[in-house]
């Protein structure tokens, strides 16, 4: 499934990788890594795909899940999606308060209830814990996140234990650095300067190695 999940978003660009031109972030940050998952929607194949692998995982890591919650905006439709085949309720969390009122929970959410989040994208982890923390406030039980892509960063791994959350995800960087290998898509060399990347996306000296 990993191996399947990942050919499938590097053959559609939802995750690209450059070595040789890297992305720039907002921040400055030069990554070889661009993910837009955004474009599994438009993909019918892939997106059943993924759909099925998210409820595979709700169901087998999280039998007890009451409600899923997808993130806004990217993981809302499959929140809603994978909804749908569990014949589970789904909401959302959005970005900023609706009202005056403050509600950013979109859909009924009952204390106490188990929540799964919902996420497309896992990098740091910052924007989905805030998620989780907003759940947590309104009194839910927030048992985990599933997640399509994630790029396996020290940074988000341990944003996720300090706050202790799970995340299954469908493909990780690694998993698409290696289809990509065997796709003669990227060469060893890249290989070591992607994951060097991973492993400490702030310094840049991966670019020369």
């Amino acid at each position: 499934m990993k191996k399947q999940i990942a050919s499938g978003l590097l053959e559609i660009g939802a995750v690209k990788l450059n070595v040789k031109e890297p992305f720039v972030w907002a921040s400055g940050i030069k990554s070889p890594v661009y993910s837009d998952n955004r474009l599994t929607l438009t993909a019918p194949l892939l997106r059943r795909q993924i759909e099925d692998g998210l409820a595979s995982i709700v169901s087998t890591h999280y039998p007890e899940a009451e409600i899923l919650i997808g993130t806004a905006t990217a993981g809302i439709p499959h929140a809603a999606i994978v909804g749908h085949i569990l014949d589970m309720p789904m909401g959302y969390v959005r970005m900023g308060a609706k009202d005056f009122k403050g509600k950013r929970i979109e859909g009924e959410l009952k204390a106490g209830q188990k929540v799964v989040v919902v996420e497309d994208l896992i990098s740091t982890a910052k924007s989905s814990l805030e998620v989780v923390e907003v759940l947590r406030s309104a009194g839910a039980e927030v048992l985990g996140m599933v997640s399509i892509f994630t790029y396996g960063m020290k940074k988000g791994i341990d944003n996720m234990a300090s706050a202790g959350v799970k995340n299954v995800s469908l493909a990780t960087l690694d998993d698409v650095v290696d289809v990509a290998l065997e796709q003669n898509l990227i060469d060893e060399s890249d290989k070591a300067k992607i994951l060097a990347f991973r492993d400490n996306p702030t310094d840049n000296n991966w670019t020369t190695r």
